[in-house]
């Protein structure tokens, strides 16, 4: 459904009019401000009547134009607001309510008349977001954009947990560090989303939404000023690295999201990426399905105690569908290997090789109730798209998981949404591997299920820099842009000290109760089991990962810190399922239940048996009656957690 309400007025104001540059949330709280300035377009945040970003830049630098920003005067501002109620096939919660104040400010040059850009902003309870307009305009056609020079000048120092690339053609995987805001490094690349906490004022997190046609942004840290500046950096194109983006007027930025709150789990709750995207683009939904998948990737492709050899082939693949049946699990994803060619890039996806024989492959999944996605290295799928995607339609697959872009360029992200498009043309649901971070691109093409752009628990295959601690700083970072194919599921856990990589049957940091709990912690509409059938088999951690649901009607934060602790809530439909993580430090919880309805419920509890520390296998399973007003106390094991299923009590 969709409700709509929307006010429009018009207000004629002269160059130095500031506060008819001015919109606020719908609650107040947060307020943005406009203002052409004496050399510069600026912008300014409060929270609660307390600064957050401090005056900051606005504008371009173009080739073969001088720089777009300076000697502005305001013109037009014209203020809105909108109100819409819309549902999704998958979220953290449903239906969204996107719910914002907004602006439409335009400015021209008062010493080259005719030149003309336009901020757009909206403000919600939850955050602030602006995005650059330039209108058709006689004067400037052509569009080539040396740089951004936006700016987010901190009103003051605080900690900061940036996550630092080495270059612009990475896949978003490396370990968040943890640095005050006047430590981070000059020639740090640091991408998004970008979180801060700016003491006894605000948590404060940077993003983008809706990238469209324009690179994708990144942060650095200016070496002028307060030391409390960071900068905009695009993406370069490929074609041309001297520009970040091409194009003709009119021209419009992705938005440049500012989320902000006084905790961060309300960061998390946030939906205002999604709600910055337009509608969907997919009338009928009804064949996009939500779950889990078995995998056999992350194993090694290894099944143990077996008749038949272990490997990419029809009798390994059936074993994995034989599991996801009997844990009802909706999806088998074969992974790569499938498909013949010399290298990954080089597939030929429209066939596959002698030792699976997919039509005998679909047949049996389909007997089963299970559907298969296919993973596609994405030179591929560019190459065959049209071939391709059609003639998996008609084998019946459900998904393609397609890895290795590496970078978000401004043609990259174009070929994004021309895959979802064509991908939704043939009623394929899409998971984005080697990708980069989500922008709410899910609400308009809800067929994009999840994407990567997450050092996950593939990494614990050849290195140990996946552990407990890195799992929760995630979720207070990556998550908030959205959904994350992080895979989790490892049920051969180990100390610390115990722990070394390797590639078939990986080894675990922390428990595996931590494990069980990242199903509800990670959000993912589409979700890896990652081990292989034997890990789980006969285990009792397994009926949590068959019943806990990947898509969400309502999702609330309960306790945490960043970096330290987590504990996150999430309702389907009567059912609430929790997931507490701890970092490397055991904790004692308290867990108020008062989000839940009258009555009584079951609440069925997997947490760290007594000597998990010791043995982190060990897995304490009990049932208890609650109430609203009851509350648990949780013991998280040092890397440790809890998962909670809590379903209304039969009487």
């Amino acid at each position: 459904m969709r409700i709509l309400k929307l006010s429009l007025g018009l207000f004629l104001v002269a160059a130095t009019a500031w506060p008819q540059a001015r919109v606020a949330s719908p609650d107040g709280r947060i307020v943005f401000e406009l203002t052409p300035g004496a050399e510069q377009l600026q912008y300014r945040v409060t929270f609660r009547g307390r600064p957050v970003i401090d005056p900051s830049a606005l504008g371009f630098d173009l080739q073969n134009q001088p720089s777009l920003g300076a000697n502005l005067k305001l013109t037009v501002a014209v203020p809105s607001a909108g109100d819409e109620t819309y549902t999704m096939p998958h979220g953290k919660s449903n239906p969204v309510r996107n719910h914002y104040n907004a602006l439409l400010a335009d400015f021209e040059e008062a010493a080259r008349p005719g030149r003309r850009l336009s901020v757009e902003v909206r403000a919600y309870d939850d955050g602030v977001a602006f995005r650059y307009l330039i209108p058709e305009q006689t004067t400037l056609r052509e569009i080539r954009i040396i740089r951004e020079k936006t700016q987010f000048a901190f009103a003051k120092d605080g900690d900061t947990w940036p996550l630092v690339l080495a270059s612009y053609r990475t896949p978003y995987e490396a370990n968040y560090e943890h640095v005050p805001l006047g430590g981070i490094v000059p020639n740090w690349l640091i991408a998004l989303p970008f979180l801060t906490e700016l003491p006894g004022t605000a948590f404060v997190a940077i993003t983008e939404a809706q990238i469209e046609n324009y690179p994708g942004m990144y942060l650095s840290h200016s070496t002028a000023g307060s030391g409390r500046v960071l900068e905009a950096k695009l993406a370069p194109r490929a074609d041309e690295p001297d520009l970040a983006a091409t194009g003709t007027t009119p021209l419009r930025t992705p938005w440049r999201v500012l989320m902000i709150a006084d905790q961060p789990g309300r960061l998390i709750e946030s939906n205002i990426v999604i709600n910055l995207n337009p509608p969907s683009e997919i009338a009928d939904t009804s064949w996009i399905k939500p779950g889990k998948a078995a995998w056999d990737w992350w194993s090694g492709t290894y099944a143990k105690d077996v008749s038949f050899k272990p490997g990419m082939n029809t009798e390994t693949m059936k074993h994995y569908i034989d599991f996801a049946a009997e844990a009802r699990l909706e999806y088998m994803l074969i992974d790569a290997g499938w498909a013949p060619g010399a290298k990954e890039a080089m597939h030929d996806i429209t066939r596959t090789i002698p030792a699976v024989d997919m039509p005998e492959l679909l047949r049996y999944a389909a007997a089963k109730g299970v559907k298969i996605w296919l993973w596609a290295h994405w030179t591929s799928v560019d190459r065959q798209m049209d071939e391709a995607f059609p003639l998996f339609e008609k084998w019946g697959v459900a998904g393609v998981k397609i890895d290795f872009m590496d970078r978000d360029d401004q043609w990259m992200v174009d070929w994004y949404h021309r895959v979802l498009r064509k991908a939704a043309q043939h009623h394929l649901m899409i998971d984005y591997h080697g990708a980069y971070k989500p922008d709410g691109t899910r609400r308009t093409w809800p067929n994009l299920m999840t994407r990567e752009g997450v050092m996950g628990l593939e990494y614990l295959k050849w290195s140990a820099r996946v552990t407990p601690a890195h799992n929760v700083i995630l979720a207070y970072t990556r998550m908030l842009a959205g959904p994350m194919d992080y895979t989790p599921g490892g049920f051969r856990n180990v100390t610390r000290a115990e722990f070394e990589p390797r590639n078939r049957e990986p080894l675990v940091m922390g428990t595996r109760a931590h494990q069980v709990a990242l199903f509800v912690v990670f959000e993912s509409a589409f979700e890896m089991v990652a081990d292989h059938p034997e890990a789980y088999r006969g285990q009792p951690e397994l009926p949590f990962i068959s019943a806990v649901p990947t898509v969400w009607d309502e999702t609330r934060v309960l306790n945490g810190q960043v970096g330290e602790w987590i504990t996150i809530a999430r309702r389907r439909g009567k059912e609430w399922f929790v997931g507490s993580i701890t970092d490397w430090s055991p904790r004692e919880l308290d867990l108020p239940l008062d989000f839940l309805g009258d009555g009584e419920y079951i609440a069925e509890i997997y947490a760290d048996a007594a000597d998990a520390a010791a043995q982190p296998t060990h897995t304490a399973v009990s049932q208890q009656r609650v109430r609203q007003a009851t509350g648990l106390h949780l013991k998280l094991a040092p890397g440790g957690g809890s998962a909670i299923r809590i379903r209304p009590a039969q009487n």
